[in-house]
C-alpha cells in the first residue's frame, strides 16, 4: 500500500473502500530460517530488522491472535529513555535514537511525538534522586532538566502544588521523552518486515517446541508442524508459558497493567506527567483523550482486564495530582500482561538449548523499547554475538548474582514490584 495525499483526499470523499492491505495473509511454509514467536511489536520488530539490516527474508512471525491485538495495543504509548543504571541507560538511549528514526526507515507515520516527560518529585529525597538520575541521563549523552517548583508551575499551571501531603517540589524534564500510536508502531513494523518477504502468518498459535539432542529444530502449531533452523520466543507476557513448551522456567511473573482513556477533550495537557507519590502517569493523545496509568494489579494472572480497586486507587492519584480532570468521562479501559523479572530489567539471550532464544522481562520498559528491543535481538539472532547495547541481560545473571541491573531497587523479591 502506497500513501499520498490525493489517495487520502479520494478515499475520504469515497467512503474509504480503496484501500488495500497493508501486509499478505500467507500460508505456513514447511521450513523457515528463523520463527519468532509472538507479533507483538518486538517480534515485528525483529523481523523487519533482520531482513532489512542483515538481508535475512526466509522468517516467519507466529501470532495466536492478530497483529497489533496484544501488549503493544495496550499501554500508555510513552517513550522515554530517562534510566539511569549502565546497561538500561545505553540500551534505552538507542532505543530512543532509533524512535527519531523511525518514520524515515518505515516509510510510515508512527505518529512519535517529542513532547517531554516531566517526572515530578515531593520530597528532599525524590529531588535528590532525580537530580543523580538526570546526570547519569547526561552522561549518557541524553537529556536532563532539573526544575525548581517554579519551573514546573510554568510548564504545568494546572496542577495542585499545594496537596497537603504531597507538595510538588519540583521535576526532571526530559525534552526528548513524549508518546507514539502504539497501534501505528505494530502496523508500520508489519508492513515493513512484509514488504521485504517475511511472513506475518496470524491466527496460528505455537503448541509446542521440538527439540533433538538439546537443538531446537522447529514448533507445532494450531496450522500444523513448522520446522527452523532458529526460534526466538518473543510472547511477553506468554513467555513463561511459551518456555515451559521447551521444559524452561523463565525467572518472571506475569501481572496485570491496567491503562485508561478519557472523552476526547481540547488540548489541555501538553506533556506526559508522572506523579511520584501516587505512581500516575498520564498524557493527552492526538483525538483528544486523556491517557493514564498507575501501579500493577497485585497479583499474577495471564487475563488481560483489571480488577476495580486498582481503578480507584489510579484514578484517586490522578485527581490528587490535578482535581481538574474529575469531570472527564472515562470511556474505557484496558489491560497489558507485564511480564516483570526480578531486577526490573529485561532478558534478551540464546538459552542452553541450542538454536532457542528469548526476550521477555520488560516490565514497565517493553512499549518505549520496541525498536531496541527488536534490534538488538535480530543481531544477536543473526551475527550470534550480543549488541554492544545489551550485553547485560543475559539470562543467567539470576543464576549467578554478577550483573544484577536493579532498576525497580526491588531485588529478587517480586512482591515489591
Amino acid at each position: 500500500m502506497r500513501f499520498s495525499g490525493l489517495k487520502i483526499l479520494k478515499e475520504g470523499l469515497t467512503g474509504n473502500k480503496g484501500w488495500r492491505p497493508h501486509w499478505r495473509d500467507p500460508q505456513p511454509k514447511s521450513e523457515y530460517d528463523i520463527i519468532i514467536i509472538g507479533g507483538g511489536g518486538h517480534g515485528l520488530a525483529c523481523a523487519h530488522y533482520l531482513a532489512s539490516q542483515h538481508g535475512i527474508t526466509n522468517v516467519a512471525v507466529l501470532e495466536r491472535g492478530y497483529i497489533g491485538g496484544g501488549n503493544v495495543g495496550r499501554n500508555t504509548t510513552i517513550v522515554r529513555a530517562n534510566y539511569s543504571l549502565p546497561g538500561n541507560s545505553e540500551f534505552y538511549s538507542h532505543s530512543l535514537k532509533l524512535w527519531e528514526g523511525l518514520e524515515q526507515d518505515l516509510n510510515y507515520n508512527v505518529m512519535h511525538s517529542q513532547r517531554g516527560i516531566i517526572n515530578l518529585f515531593h520530597s528532599d529525597g525524590q529531588r535528590d534522586d532525580f537530580a543523580r538520575r538526570g546526570n547519569m541521563m547526561l552522561s549518557q549523552g541524553d537529556d536532563a532538566e532539573l526544575l525548581d517548583t517554579e519551573g514546573v508551575r510554568k510548564k504545568l499551571p494546572y496542577l495542585d502544588f499545594e496537596q497537603t501531603r504531597f507538595p510538588i517540589f519540583g521535576g526532571l524534564f526530559h525534552a526528548r521523552g513524549g508518546t507514539a500510536r502504539h497501534d501505528a508502531v505494530a502496523w508500520g513494523f508489519a508492513r515493513g518486515a512484509d514488504s521485504r518477504g517475511v511472513d506475518l502468518i496470524q491466527k496460528c498459535e505455537v503448541t509446542g517446541i521440538d527439540i533433538q539432542n538439546g537443538v531446537v529444530t522447529g514448533v507445532q502449531t494450531s496450522r500444523g508442524p513448522i520446522r527452523a533452523k532458529k526460534v526466538a520466543m518473543m510472547g511477553a507476557g506468554r513467555s513463561s508459558q511459551i518456555a515451559d513448551m521447551a521444559g524452561m522456567r523463565l525467572p518472571i511473573e506475569s501481572h496485570v497493567l491496567q491503562a485508561f482513556v478519557t472523552e476526547g477533550l481540547k488540548p489541555c495537557i501538553d506533556h506526559v506527567i508522572t506523579y511520584g507519590m501516587g505512581h500516575f502517569y498520564i498524557s493527552q493523545s492526538d483525538k483528544g483523550g486523556l491517557v493514564f496509568g498507575g501501579d500493577l494489579d497485585m497479583y499474577a494472572s495471564y487475563a488481560a482486564r483489571g480488577n476495580l480497586p486498582l481503578v480507584e486507587h489510579v484514578v484517586e492519584a490522578g485527581m490528587t495530582l490535578m482535581p481538574m480532570i474529575g469531570k472527564a468521562k472515562m470511556l474505557r479501559s484496558w489491560g497489558g500482561i507485564m511480564d516483570m523479572s526480578p531486577d526490573g530489567s529485561p532478558i534478551i539471550d540464546r538459552t542452553h538449548i541450542d538454536g532457542l532464544f528469548v526476550s521477555c522481562g520488560w516490565c514497565y520498559g517493553g512499549f518505549k523499547a520496541v525498536p531496541a528491543g527488536g534490534h538488538v535481538m535480530a543481531h544477536l539472532l543473526a551475527t550470534d554475538q550480543y549488541h554492544p547495547n545489551a550485553t547485560g541481560f543475559r539470562l543467567d545473571r539470576f543464576r549467578s548474582g554478577v550483573g544484577i541491573i536493579d532498576e525497580e531497587a526491588t531485588g529478587s523479591q517480586h512482591n515489591l514490584h
